[in-house]
C-alpha cells in the first residue's frame, strides 16, 4: 500500500508540473505573439525618416544640421530639396561653408537665392561644393582639379599646409559616417558660363 500512495503521490506531483509548464508555454506563446503583433505594427514605419541611430558616425548631413556654423548652409540644402542627396551611401566629399563664408556674399545674395523661384540655380551652387570620395585634406594636396556634382571642377590649389579648393580654404574636416566634411571658409561659385 505503501508503494500504490507514492505511486499516487508522484502521479499528482508529475500532473500538476505538466499543468503548470503548459500554463507557462501559454503565456510565453500570447508573449511572443503580442510581440509579432507590435513588430508587424512598426514595419509600417519604414525608410530612412523612421531610423534612430545613435550609435553610427553621423553622415554629412547630420554633421551639417548639428554645427551651429553652417545653419545658413542647412536652410540652403533644404530650399534646394537636397537633403536625400547628402544622406546617400556615398563616399561624399563635402566642401561646407560657413555662416561667415554666405555673409561674405554680396548684400541680398542668399536671400535672393532661398525664394522658391531660385531652387535650381541654388541646387546648382550648393552641388558645385560636393564631389565623390573621402579624401583627406593631406591627400586633396596631389589634385590640381575636382570633378564637382554639377560636372564642373574645382582649382585645386596648395599653398604652405593649406588646401584651397575652388578658391575656398579648407579650415576643418570632419569624418561622417557617408564620406567626410571639409569646412571652407568661402562659398565656391561654379563657372560662369
Amino acid at each position: 500500500m505503501k508503494k500504490t500512495n507514492l505511486k499516487l503521490i508522484l502521479g499528482m506531483f508529475l500532473m500538476l508540473f505538466l499543468v503548470f509548464s503548459c500554463k507557462n508555454d501559454a503565456k510565453t506563446e500570447n508573449t511572443n505573439a503580442s510581440e509579432a503583433t507590435s513588430t508587424v505594427a512598426d514595419s509600417d514605419k519604414t525608410g530612412q525618416a523612421f531610423i534612430e541611430d545613435d550609435g553610427s558616425t553621423p553622415n554629412v548631413l547630420q554633421i551639417a544640421i548639428g554645427s551651429p556654423d553652417h545653419t545658413t548652409l542647412v536652410a540652403a540644402v533644404q530650399a534646394a530639396s537636397l537633403e536625400n542627396a547628402l544622406v546617400n551611401a556615398g563616399p561624399l566629399m563635402v566642401f561646407a561653408p560657413t555662416n561667415e563664408a554666405f555673409a561674405a556674399l554680396p548684400e541680398g545674395t542668399v536671400e535672393n537665392l532661398l525664394k522658391p523661384e531660385n531652387k535650381e540655380t541654388l541646387a546648382t551652387i550648393l552641388k558645385h561644393h560636393v564631389t565623390a570620395g573621402n579624401y583627406s585634406k593631406e591627400f586633396l594636396k596631389k589634385f590640381k582639379k575636382l570633378g564637382q556634382a554639377d560636372d564642373t571642377s574645382a582649382i585645386v590649389e596648395v599653398k604652405g599646409d593649406d588646401v584651397y579648393v575652388g578658391g575656398a580654404k579648407i579650415i576643418a574636416s570632419i569624418p561622417a559616417g557617408n564620406g567626410i566634411v571639409h569646412v571652407v571658409d568661402k562659398v565656391i561659385l561654379p563657372p560662369s558660363e
